[in-house]
């Protein structure tokens, strides 16, 4: 795979991130800029307990995560839940466990260990620190629930979408959904290992949930507005890998050539590419959702359509 590098430069990695109470007992840690490698955390607490959703890239990210915590609650979190398997959601779970109990989907733990560590050789310039993979220790088929004190934070998973093993964390008492990297808030959306038009299918089924606060996996916090907006995105990614099959064209040629309108400016826009190749494929007879492509092969054609390799400010 063709290695990403740092852009120069760049602000020291944390600047402008925040632990901001969302709601009562309910927290979101949203680290700025939102684009490859740098997602959202967040955390409930009740009684005198705490849930942790997601870690973050590198040690020193998680260090500041593990600190941002401490200054809440004055200790580590009893619970830690995985929304999916990306190493910028998983990688700081050692410096959590195994104080915190780690909680994912079965597949998120089976994606982990057969990924392992393998995100870092696609940006090599990006300080990762030394912290050993740890898999989640508890796994769960379709939904579990955790609490926080008296709180109920149910973790449900939902997909194919991002990835084959997302999972969502909804606190129907506080009207806070986390939803992972099934939705991004001005970040592009990347389907590559999910599904497009399971994509759009979970969409649904979180729309139906209610919320009124939702924390993406990357970008700022906002409302039902995002759901909305990743729903006509990946409408428009359908729209254009319909007008490309019919007319024979490559997931590179269709990208290069479309028009993305609003959704332009978001970060990673490079993504257009890899959500493409996704879509051909749930386009195509049989449909096999989920079904594993050629990550290496799509991320060379994101590098040529970026004209040059896609920033990491991890």
């Amino acid at each position: 795979m063709t290695p990403v590098t740092a852009e120069p430069g760049r602000t020291a990695a944390g600047a402008g991130t925040r632990m901001t109470e969302i709601a009562d007992g309910v927290l979101a840690y949203v680290q700025a800029g939102g684009g490859w490698c740098v997602n959202n955390a967040g955390l409930v607490t009740g009684g005198g307990r705490s849930v942790l959703v997601d870690t973050v890239a590198t040690q020193a990210r998680a260090q500041r995560l593990r600190t941002a915590v401490h200054g809440v609650t004055g200790r580590d979190p009893d619970v830690l839940v995985n929304t999916h398997h990306h190493g910028d959601h998983v990688f700081g779970n050692a410096l959590f466990s195994p104080a915190a109990t780690v909680v994912a989907h079965e597949r998120t733990r089976v994606e982990m260990a057969q990924a392992g560590h393998g995100l870092r050789s696609l940006f090599p310039a990006v300080e990762w620190g030394d912290l050993p993979l740890e898999l989640p220790l508890l796994t769960f088929a379709d939904a579990v629930t955790v609490h926080a004190g008296d709180l109920p934070v149910h973790v449900r998973h939902l997909g194919p979408a991002h990835t084959t093993n997302d999972a969502v964390v909804w606190i129907p008492d506080r009207g806070v959904l986390f939803a992972g990297d099934v939705v991004m808030s001005g970040v592009t959306p990347y389907c590559l290992m999910g599904s497009v038009t399971g994509s759009l299918a979970v969409l649904a089924e979180l729309r139906a949930l209610g919320a009124t606060t939702l924390v993406p996996g990357h970008g700022p916090v906002g409302g039902p507005e995002l759901l909305d907006a990743t729903e006509r995105y990946l409408t428009r990614v359908l729209e254009l890998a319909r007008a490309g099959t019919a007319a024979g064209a490559t997931a590179l040629e269709v990208a290069r050539g479309a028009d993305l309108g609003e959704f332009a400016c978001w970060v990673d826009a490079e993504r257009i590419v890899g959500n493409l190749h996704r879509a051909y494929a749930d386009l195509a007879a049989p449909y096999a959702p989920g079904a594993p492509l050629d990550v290496g092969a799509s991320f060379r054609e994101m590098v040529a359509f970026h004209g040059g390799p896609p920033v990491c400010h991890a």
